[in-house]
């Protein structure tokens, strides 16, 4: 929801600003906005218009690579649990804890990054605590057999890449986009549409065209806000596939 309000919130800003250009137009002199002072106005707007592009292209492009990067973390996240499941399988009955840690820490992972504000906060000090238990059970494992070792030290490589991923993941979304950035390009956009506005003429076309416009801009701050929350936004990272995992180590 606060994706939207933004969004709506520069969209009318923008169009204000526009109306505030059209206003000017009319009430300022006509040698300010003719000629070369015309001229002027032009250029800035070009100027405006470019860095405009550039940067919104940049952060939406940003945006996206923390979407993306995250699937992609979930996915590998879950490909090592089920190899986790699987050797702690293969090793026999004695390793059928470490298959029972293993889904309580993947329902904590599921709450931390699907979860409200209060599962996240527990979700991740209860992961902490179950990374020591996980380590102090495999530590207490005593194979028999080269199978039985090779199958342990693989496990104990895999969950070690599922918790460094994890926190990868939890730390890549700590901060994921520059409000800066944003702030400053709604404010070439503000000074965008009112020199628009003062290169135009106030007609049904001009205020329809503008509407458009505002409403381009706030779609690219819409998109630029949803991809950079990647588990609560409304464009988000779909759970079953972790969910699924969580069910095979049931089995």
């Amino acid at each position: 929801m606060l994706s939207l309000a933004v969004a709506v919130g520069v969209a009318v800003l923008l169009f204000v600003s526009g109306l505030i250009g059209l206003f000017l137009q009319k009430r300022l002199a006509e040698h300010h906005t003719s000629d070369r002072s015309r001229d002027m106005i032009g250029g800035i707007v070009g100027l405006l218009t470019l860095l405009l592009a550039l940067v919104l292209g940049l952060l939406i492009w940003t945006a996206y690579g923390v979407f993306t990067t995250q699937q992609n973390e979930l996915n590998l996240l879950s490909a090592r649990a089920l190899e986790f499941n699987l050797e702690m399988t293969q090793y026999g009955p004695d390793a059928k804890q470490g298959r029972e840690l293993l889904r309580t820490d993947l329902v904590w992972a599921h709450e931390q990054f699907w979860g409200d504000e209060e599962a996240m906060a527990a979700a991740y000090n209860a992961s902490y605590a179950n990374i020591g238990a996980m380590n102090s059970f495999l530590g207490s494992l005593h194979p028999t057999t080269d199978l039985q070792k090779q199958l342990l030290g693989a496990a104990g490589q895999h969950y070690a890449s599922i918790g460094e991923t994890r926190l990868l993941m939890s730390l890549q979304l700590t901060n994921p986009i520059s409000w800066p950035l944003i702030v400053t390009v709604t404010v070439w956009a503000f000074f965008l549409f009112c020199g628009f506005g003062m290169l135009s003429r106030i007609n049904a076309t001009t205020m329809t065209a503008m509407a458009l416009g505002a409403c381009a801009v706030a779609s690219a701050i819409f998109l630029i806000l949803e991809l950079s929350e990647p588990y609560t936004s409304m464009i988000r990272i779909s759970p079953v596939g972790l969910e699924k995992v969580i069910l095979d180590l049931d089995r």
